[in-house]
Order: C-alpha cells, then sequence, then structure tokens
C-alpha cells in the first residue's frame, strides 16, 4: 500500500506582468461587450458634448483654474449672492412647514385659477355687475375669497408679531 508523501515546499505561483494584463485585457473585452448598448451610448453622449464645444470648455477651465477659483469666490461673496442664498434657505424652510396636502391643494387651485384666467382674456367678455354679483354668491367663489381672507389674516399676524419683536 502506497501512502501519500508529506508535502515539505510549497510554491507560490505568482503570475507575471504579461499575464495580468492579459487578463485586464479579457475583463475589460468581457465588461465592453456585456454592456454594448450603454457603452456605445455614452460615446454618443460625450460626442454630442464634444461637438458643442464642452469638453474645450471644461479643458480651458482646468488650465486656468486657479484664474476661475478666484472669480467663482469673488462672485459667491457678493452681497447679491449672499441674499440668494439667504432666499434659498429661507424658500427651503418654508416649503418645510407646509403639509403636502396643504401645498397640493393650494397649486391646484393656482393651476385652475391661471386656466380661467388666460380663458377670460382670450375670450375678451365683459361682464355686467349683476352677473358678477350673481357669481360672488357661487361657493367656488366665496371658498377662494374664505382662503384669501384666512391668507390675509395669518400674513397681518405675522406682520404684527415681527414689529413686536423689532420695538
Amino acid at each position: 500500500m502506497n501512502m501519500a508523501r508529506a508535502i515539505r515546499q510549497i510554491s507560490k505561483q505568482t503570475p507575471n506582468v504579461e499575464e495580468e494584463q492579459a487578463q485586464a485585457a479579457a475583463d475589460l473585452m468581457r465588461q465592453l461587450t456585456e454592456n454594448k448598448d450603454a457603452v456605445i451610448a455614452g460615446i454618443q453622449v460625450m460626442k454630442g458634448l464634444n461637438d458643442m464645444g464642452i469638453f474645450d470648455a471644461l479643458r480651458g477651465m482646468l488650465d486656468n483654474r486657479t484664474e476661475v477659483g478666484a472669480i467663482a469666490m469673488q462672485q459667491l461673496n457678493q452681497p447679491a449672492t449672499h441674499n440668494v442664498i439667504k432666499a434659498g434657505m429661507f424658500g427651503i424652510q418654508f416649503l418645510s412647514t407646509l403639509q403636502l396636502g396643504q401645498l397640493e391643494t393650494v397649486m391646484n387651485g393656482v393651476g385652475l385659477g391661471m386656466k380661467r384666467l388666460s380663458k377670460t382674456g382670450q375670450d375678451g367678455e365683459k361682464q355686467s355687475i349683476w352677473k358678477m354679483r350673481r357669481r360672488l354668491r357661487s361657493p367656488e367663489i366665496r371658498a377662494a375669497m374664505t382662503a384669501m381672507v384666512d391668507f390675509m389674516e395669518g400674513m397681518g399676524e405675522a406682520f404684527l408679531h415681527n414689529k413686536k419683536h423689532d420695538e
């Protein structure tokens, strides 16, 4: 009966540079063929950007990055830019206080109101005082006027609150 011989020496196989490059090239070709449509689409997008001159502009910006950075910092340091940033922050803060249902209702109302406004402007139909008086009794007009009065009350409350803090 033959017994297995004990392993006394382990030789580690290390691929040489050519083998590693050949394996990397094979992996790259496999990925390219598996993602052919995405690669072609990416190339088409890059060609379009190149045709528009985007890459030339980017290359120029990179070549002059110190000057471009200085100009960008000067523009960001303008008082008007500070106001835009603050206004954007206040806008985001305001939107975060609204509930989605409220915002949706208001935006739908504004959209429908704008449609009616443009239709009225196109038709150019004049209305008599009596017809307008009758329309003021409609539930839609009453709902809108109530909403506007509530809006003005809330706005006035905020104005008075700010006035008290300023004093």
